[in-house]
């Protein structure tokens, strides 16, 4: 039986999120075994075998309703995959009565403990490999697709973007300016607009534990017309 009252039997999950469901739940399950004692702490608990289960049964509702972008295709696949499950913990922390900004703190310190299990030497050379003249090239091509009529109408729910070369007195290497982000609308169509900041705020870490600094003054979770994103690398 579905944890969540809300699980809707009839949907099914899309075959390319189904191919990587294992690996999915596995990273939810690991970032709940990290989570625990921030949980046990600030919910006065000995274990969280039930939150535990109730998480894992709102992540099978959110697999059910995750926008399929164009799978290996498009980049924001993975972005889906690795964050979406923060949805799921937001929404269960949130009914059982934790403060929004509490939620956000222990996601974060859970993230980027996930991430430094990773050994540096692989996340300083993915970061390495995001810098790149090479992947910035294909970034301006992600862009520039992105903001066609034809991938939209294909695509409605994923996120849209320009790509933002730096200019004389510029202190970052390249930018994107999100104008619409598949978070955003996934929030917007299933309630979760509270929560959504919580998924922001994640980014500064991911991008540092691969030795890149991300700056960010807007989000459009926060009412701005667009996320700016300016990345460069950071000091060693």
């Amino acid at each position: 039986m579905c944890i969540s009252e809300r699980c809707p039997v009839t949907e099914i999950i899309h075959p390319f999120y189904e191919s990587h469901r294992a690996a999915m739940e596995a990273a939810m399950r690991h970032r709940l075994d990290l989570a625990e004692p921030l949980l046990c702490e600030c919910m006065q608990l000995s274990d969280i075998d039930e939150i535990r289960l109730e998480v894992m049964g709102e992540f099978a509702v959110v697999l059910t309703r995750m926008p399929y972008v164009g799978g290996t295709a498009s980049r924001m696949s993975d972005f889906f995959m690795r964050l979406i499950g923060f949805m799921a913990i937001s929404r269960v922390l949130r009914r059982r009565g934790l403060p929004l900004p509490v939620i956000g703190d222990i996601e974060r310190k859970t993230y980027k403990t996930q991430l430094l299990t990773v050994p540096e030497a692989e996340r300083l050379a993915s970061g390495r490999q995001f810098m790149s003249p090479e992947n910035q090239s294909l970034l301006r091509e992600h862009a520039a697709k992105s903001v066609t009529a034809s991938h939209q109408s294909e695509f409605p729910q994923d996120f849209v973007c320009d790509f933002v070369e730096p200019g004389p007195g510029d202190n970052f290497e390249f930018g994107i300016n999100y104008t619409a982000c598949g978070f955003c609308k996934f929030a917007a169509r299933h309630g979760d607009e509270e929560i959504l900041p919580n998924i922001c705020g994640l980014d500064v870490d991911a991008y540092a534990t691969r030795g890149i600094r991300l700056e960010r003054t807007q989000t459009l979770a926060g009412g701005a017309t667009h996320c700016d994103f300016r990345f460069s690398r950071l000091s060693t």
